[in-house]
């Protein structure tokens, strides 16, 4: 008996009930008290820089483990699966945080954590564009998931904000019991999306009752490898993705580099934040722009962020940060632009393996940032660091005007 409704929802209601579904499981997601306070909380039962140091590098580590096989496990069995899962481990590693306070629970913490960030990754962008091809609406991909990049960035700021009289009213409990809250309700919600398989995944399913694990990672590397035009986004996604994600998190450092007062920090990191959201919403207008012509605007887009980067980094005042966040408003752009194209690139039954290879390369070109910033900054200010690690982006604009494809 076939699994889909003799009577499916008409396509545009369909995409309706896709987005709101997934926009609240974003926001859920992302509503973690314990963001902005965990390091405090390791610090406060006694652990060292070099302790929390090893924790973010536990925590790295496994999602780089984790990433490619969890992909190819969302192709044999089930992306829906992985998206409900992923909050679940999540929210156990948050639990031993608050239950058993050591250095062992937040490290089984991280990697539970680090393991559910990968579980999502990957599947979540499949199933999206699936879905969202099945009901005829694959050109609005980008649109969808850059509005659920917004809603996490709102929700990141809700939370931060929430947190601190949270901490203060019920300390480490209240707050890890909302980040718990937060994530069994993303779980939850995550039960909800739709995936459907269609007559063209009907290979894929066979592999999976089959459990050929191996056939669908052998799928996906042959289609990058087969594929010039998906080897060319994959590429393009890591390097976009990865160094101004790395960025991100030396803005403070850049920001206190300025001279400002210690409280006008966060203000300025704020304006960086501002344009990232702006930079997610915009993304529907330039996904109606045709292939050769959305090149050339990820091209100059590149182009012009590097330059608006390096000079509001060079400029050494907290005014150069309008043009700091008019660069990532760019590069958030163009990163939401440049997994469209990946996904608009993947015609094979392994798009979980394929977008998760993707995850795979950001994530060691994001360590490689890290190292490269650490390296830069014993010898140059932040500002002239900044200015250095926009010159990929020029690269990556000469390359889009030489292909134009």
């Amino acid at each position: 008996m076939p699994l889909i409704s003799p009577c499916p929802p008409p396509p545009r209601a369909g995409v309706r009930r896709l987005g709101r579904t997934l926009y609240l499981y974003a926001g859920l997601e992302d509503f973690v008290l314990l963001y902005p306070v965990y390091a405090l909380l390791f610090a406060g039962h006694g652990l060292d820089t070099a302790q929390i140091s090893s924790l973010f590098a536990l925590w790295s580590l496994t999602g780089l483990l984790v990433e490619v096989p969890s992909g190819v496990w969302a192709d044999v069995v089930s992306r829906r699966l992985m998206i409900v899962t992923g909050p679940l481990l999540t929210a156990a590693g948050f639990a031993l945080w608050v239950l058993l306070p050591s250095y062992g629970a937040y490290a089984a913490g991280f990697v539970l954590w680090g393991a559910g960030g990968s579980l999502r990754s990957g599947a979540m962008e499949a199933l999206v564009h699936d879905e969202l091809e099945r009901l005829g609406a694959a050109s609005r991909y980008g649109r969808v998931m850059g509005r659920t990049a917004a809603v996490s960035m709102a929700a990141t700021a809700a939370a931060t904000a929430v947190a601190a009289p949270a901490f203060a009213r019920g300390g480490e409990l209240l707050v890890g019991a909302a980040s718990v809250a937060a994530c069994l309700l993303c779980a939850a919600v995550g039960a909800l999306l739709p995936e459907h398989r269609g007559p063209t995944d009907r290979g894929a399913q066979r592999r999976a009752r089959r459990g050929t694990y191996p056939a669908a990672l052998r799928a996906g590397l042959t289609e990058v490898r087969g594929s010039r035009r998906v080897r060319h986004a994959l590429l393009l996604s890591v390097v976009v993705t990865s160094v101004w994600g790395a960025l991100d998190e030396y803005v403070p450092l850049l920001a206190a580099a300025t001279g400002v007062a210690t409280t006008t920090v966060p203000l300025l990191v704020l304006v960086v934040w501002v344009g990232v959201t702006v930079g997610s919403l915009l993304v529907g207008p330039a996904e109606r722009l045709s292939g050769r012509a959305l090149g050339a605007a990820v091209a100059a887009g590149a182009a012009a962020g590097a330059a608006a980067l390096a000079a509001g980094a060079l400029s050494g005042g907290p005014g150069g940060f309008v043009l700091v966040g008019a660069a990532f408003l760019v590069f958030q752009l163009t990163d939401v632009l440049a997994d469209a194209r990946l996904q608009e690139a993947i015609t094979g039954p392994s798009r979980a393996t394929v977008t998760s290879l993707a995850g795979l390369g950001t994530g060691l070109t994001t360590l490689l940032v890290y190292g490269t910033y650490a390296g830069l900054s014993a010898h140059a200010p932040h500002g002239t660091v900044f200015a250095l690690l926009a010159l990929p982006y020029l690269a990556v604009a000469a390359a889009l005007g030489r292909t134009r494809t």
